[in-house]
Order: C-alpha cells, then sequence, then structure tokens
C-alpha cells in the first residue's frame, strides 16, 4: 500500500511541479493560466493526500513530511479558493497562496530528494530548506507587484 502512495504522489508531485511553473508565467486571464491552475491544485490535493497518508504509516521517518504537506497544501487552497470566491484582496491571496505552495512541493522535493540530485547534494541541509523561500519570495512579491491594482493620483 506505502508503495503504491508513493507513486501516486511521485506522479501527482511532478504534474504540480510543471503545472504549477506554468500557471505562475502565463499571463493571468482564462485559458492556459486557468487550465494548468485547476491542474495544480486538484494534483496538490493527490500530493498533500498521500503525503499525510505515508507520514502515518512511517511517521518515525517522514514526520515532518505532514506538518510540510499540511502548510503548503493550505497555501494552495488560500490560493484556490481566493479566486474562486474573489473577496476583497483575492488577487493578492491567490498568488501569495499559489506561490508559497509552489515553494513548498519544491522546498518538499529538495529535501527528499537532495542527495540523489547534482551539486543540490553539496549544499548545507538548511539552506537545501530555505533556498526555495529564498528566490521564491522576491517572485511573489514581483508577481504580485506586476498585478496588484494600480493607484490613481487625485
Amino acid at each position: 500500500m506505502f508503495y503504491l502512495l508513493l507513486i501516486l504522489h511521485i506522479i501527482s508531485g511532478a504534474i504540480c511541479l510543471l503545472t504549477g511553473l506554468v500557471a505562475a508565467f502565463k499571463k493571468k486571464r482564462k485559458g492556459v493560466h486557468t487550465f494548468t491552475g485547476e491542474i495544480y491544485h486538484w494534483s496538490y490535493l493527490i500530493v498533500f493526500s498521500t503525503a499525510v497518508a505515508m507520514s502515518i504509516i512511517k511517521w518515525d521517518e517522514s514526520a515532518y513530511l505532514f506538518y510540510i504537506a499540511i502548510f503548503s497544501y493550505g497555501l494552495a487552497l488560500t490560493g484556490y479558493l481566493a479566486k474562486k470566491m474573489r473577496k476583497r484582496n483575492w488577487l493578492g491571496l491567490h498568488i501569495g497562496g499559489m506561490l508559497g505552495s509552489y515553494i513548498g512541493i519544491v522546498t518538499a522535493t529538495l529535501v527528499v530528494n537532495a542527495n540523489n540530485i547534482p551539486f543540490i547534494s553539496e549544499l548545507p541541509t538548511l539552506l537545501i530548506w530555505v533556498l526555495p523561500t529564498i528566490i521564491g519570495i522576491p517572485l511573489i512579491f514581483r508577481i504580485g507587484k506586476r498585478y496588484s491594482p494600480r493607484k490613481i493620483p487625485l
């Protein structure tokens, strides 16, 4: 059962990594952005579910996955629902939530696979944990600024 969950987790994670990247850099309008965003969200739900299940099955080895999964999917869900509900400041919540969740999945991927990735395997463990955030936060601000409401001078 664990290995079936792992295979599903890996496939869904790969889909998230690809569709999240496409959605992040496509124009924010109906079409490719919304289509890949939907795939990203539902694939992320599978990643979340399988991560939680696997972390419970092998708690001693991978309890940290449980916490990363909850935090990261919480961001993805926040971003997804912000778009669907369109309440005040929905765009900022959408961008921050979706890109924040992408940072989470990249972090989890690097941490779990660091020993198998050339160059990354040479980095200190702490840097592997924080590097996606160091790179990702400025991107969130850059993309958020690009889509923020324009201030009209009085």
